[in-house]
């Protein structure tokens, strides 16, 4: 079965750009735009609005996209399940997981993996954890590592690798900018304190009820995306702000950030892998997951 079209047609809807769609799929701009034309043909509806200046999805090629995410899902399920019968594992398995993420599981969690089943191709994408879940759960990726939310939507499943606590920073260096910086003493004085909060997430919704609990309105300097761009705004003195340990321990910025310790705690992250739970039934996602080992160690002290 020839299911590159549908391939094509998913990478300019993912992108939005034929450019960057065609490299994507090792083909010519031209080629991109005819198999498109093509298949606009075929099902009689424009799927692209495109001018000079930008490529848009149309009602109906946003109606077409979750289709064509469907059927080259279960093609895939269906031919990985051929070869697991055949007792010979190809094709990819598309991950993906924030920066830091990245530097502190992946080793572990592909080494063996790798070892194992070499003729599997894995295709990491990072960006933003925020975006983890959805992404999983719109087909847009097989696997992610991200937080684990209080309440996991049903239709995922999820595997621990490790947990890390929520903590309070603030800039070590002192300066005009962090005056108002020092630890607060009573819980009035935290509705003065400049915070750089993230902008969803696990760690804003702990956040956000840790202040609810107290009775106070934070008071927000910057709502960032990213617990990276955090660690960077609270280094330069703009803030107090929460990240997860693992990110501290990866930042380069670690040594200008100070780990204030604060009652009571926040709830820390239990961070671990995430697919769709029909998706374990593809032989290939099924090998990885299987593989890897739950881990929940005990919470790292600071």
């Amino acid at each position: 079965m020839d299911t590159r079209t549908l391939q094509h047609f998913l990478s300019l809807s993912d992108t939005l750009h034929f450019g960057r769609a065609s490299a994507l799929c090792h083909i010519s701009a031209s080629a991109l735009s005819r198999s498109i034309k093509q298949l606009e043909t075929e099902l009689n509806v424009i799927l692209f609005v495109r001018d000079n200046r930008s490529v848009q999805l149309t009602h109906e090629g946003a109606l077409f996209q979750a289709y064509a995410r469907e059927a080259l899902a279960q093609w895939d399920l269906t031919r990985n399940t051929l070869l697991a019968e055949a007792k010979e594992l190809h094709g990819e398995v598309s991950i993906y997981c924030s920066v830091t993420a990245s530097y502190s599981f992946l080793y572990d969690i592909l080494s063996q993996f790798r070892h194992n089943f070499p003729a599997i191709e894995i295709k990491l994408h990072t960006g933003d954890p925020d975006h983890a879940l959805r992404r999983v759960q719109n087909n847009e990726e097989d696997i992610s590592i991200a937080a684990k939310p209080d309440l996991l939507p049903k239709d995922l499943a999820f595997k621990p690798v490790g947990i890390s606590p929520l903590l309070f920073i603030a800039p070590k260096a002192k300066n005009t900018l962090n005056e108002n910086l020092s630890p607060p003493t009573t819980t009035e004085q935290w509705g003065s304190i400049p915070m750089i909060l993230p902008e969803g997430g696990v760690s804003r919704d702990r956040l956000d009820e840790w202040f609810r609990q107290k009775g106070v309105k934070p008071n927000i300097y910057a709502q960032v995306a990213g617990n990276e761009a955090i660690v960077s705004m609270v280094s330069l003195g703009f803030g107090v702000g929460v990240v997860p340990k693992i990110v501290l321990d990866n930042s380069p910025l670690a040594e200008k950030i100070e780990i204030l310790t604060i009652k009571p705690e926040l709830k820390p992250y239990e961070v671990g892998l995430f697919t769709l739970e029909k998706k374990l039934k593809n032989p290939l996602i099924n090998a990885l997951w299987c593989q890897i080992k739950t881990n929940t160690p005990q919470q790292t002290k600071h």
